[in-house]
């Protein structure tokens, strides 16, 4: 018997967590607070500890195995807040070979200081999985009409799908993926994005023990916001808070704004997407910063106080947004196929491709992003060129649309053209 919500929505991530509980003594899921991993984890257990509970809290710090339960598997709940856990886990898994003990979830990285009181990486006993929050396949707000394994197996079945108007697709940008506001009100979906922000600037980056301004982090995560989906350096974010903030004096230094991203990587908020290595004329050339995102676009929303309307009459930064909400989905579906998100940029020419997705088997897709069919020549040209330059060639080529009513091969490039409310793994 598991201890599943009343109302549970499945999430693409129960069926891997249900392979590695049949590989593994016990599997780490780790994400974004919110993002659902109690609610699923729950799907998947037949007894909890929640270690949030002042009680359970106190037992475990005495002694982890006390809060060890007969029914398994076993949820434990925020461990990472008594860091013992992960090694008294670790022990029990090795005690037989009985697969799926524990699933234990966590909103935050240890801290240095936390990493000294866990002496074993649990390296083949404890899988670690990463949770985002929800796609619109999850959400239901993609049909799903073309997965990622048709595209790679060229088996896509094309034709006429229904559109969907932009200010649907700046709804799905503002309100996020979060489980607990799919369903909200229009008019009140900036509410929990905006209350997260709050709690990650009262409470959350201060969690690691070390005391960081609240006022600074604002300004940090400000500035990412607006260099949300772009190629952005740390040298660059501190020329930007200079110019965008009447004190300069608040950020003054590379460390400062190193140490509070880190932090914010920590909370699991921050979802960069490395360059793809490749030979594509000369390796050298090849672009290996990462492109900067947060884990959701709602957050970026929720930080320079955008809206709907907002973005309707900004049709620049509406095109940055669905990008990131884009890549957001990219990462889920391929993250299920046990593949990578990538981009590509060659520093030489400009040649650059928004999203590389590349299979567990090493083959790879290359996508342009478009928020209206008005871009559709530009992203051919750019596929093309990569293309044409490329020594290991893509399996697939697509360009991705936010308002398009279809879902087409391009006869004369072979490249997919579809909206993202058609996509699934």
């Amino acid at each position: 018997m598991t201890l599943t919500k009343e109302n549970y929505q499945e999430r693409l991530i129960d069926k891997k967590i249900s392979r590695y509980l049949g590989v593994f003594g016990a599997i780490s899921l780790n994400g974004p607070k919110y993002c659902g991993k109690t609610w699923t984890s729950l799907n998947h257990v037949a007894s909890v500890a929640y270690i949030t509970d002042v009680e359970t809290k106190e037992i475990a710090q005495i002694n982890p195995k006390y809060i060890f339960k007969e029914e398994q598997p076993q949820l434990i709940d925020e461990w990472q807040i008594v860091p013992e856990i992960w090694d008294a886990v670790r022990h029990e898994c090795d005690m037989d070979t009985n697969k799926g003990k524990f699933i234990l979830t966590g909103s935050t990285t240890l801290s240095k200081e936390e990493q000294k009181k866990v002496y074993h990486s649990g390296a083949g006993r404890i899988a670690k999985i990463e949770m985002y929050p929800m796609s619109l396949y999850e959400s239901n707000e993609s049909t799903g009409d073309v997965s990622l394994t048709d595209l790679l197996n060229n088996t896509v079945k094309c034709g006429y799908v229904k559109k969907v108007e932009l200010r649907e697709l700046a709804k799905y940008i503002v309100r996020g993926g979060w489980p607990a506001n799919i369903n909200t009100k229009e008019e009140d979906i900036d509410l929990i994005p905006k209350s997260y922000i709050e709690s990650i600037l009262d409470k959350d980056i201060n969690e690691d023990g070390k005391q960081r301004e609240r006022n600074k982090m604002l300004l940090i995560m400000r500035s990412l916001a607006r260099n949300e989906s772009t190629l952005v350096r740390i040298s660059t974010l501190l020329k930007d808070i200079a110019e965008n903030e009447t004190n300069d004096e608040l950020v003054k230094n590379r460390a400062t704004v190193t140490d509070y991203i880190d932090a914010l990587d920590r909370l699991h908020l921050l979802a960069n997407q490395d360059g793809f290595s490749i030979n594509y004329r000369s390796s050298s050339r090849v672009g290996k910063t990462s492109k900067r995102h947060f884990v959701d676009p709602s957050i970026t929303c929720a930080c320079l106080n955008l809206t709907i309307d907002k973005l309707l009459s900004d049709l620049n930064t509406f095109g940055l947004l669905f990008e990131a909400l884009v890549e957001r989905d990219l990462r889920i579906y391929i993250d299920y196929l046990d593949g990578n998100l990538y981009h590509f940029r060659d520093n030489t020419s400009g040649d650059e491709v928004d999203a590389i997705i590349e299979f567990k088997d090493g083959s790879y897709g290359a996508i342009e992003i478009k928020l209206s069919s008005k871009g559709i020549e530009e992203a051919k040209k750019s596929l093309t060129t990569f293309y044409k330059h490329v020594k290991v060639k893509p399996k697939f080529m697509a360009i991705i649309i936010g308002y398009y009513e279809a879902i087409i091969k391009d006869p004369e490039t072979n490249i997919y053209i579809l909206p993202i409310t058609s996509l699934k793994p």
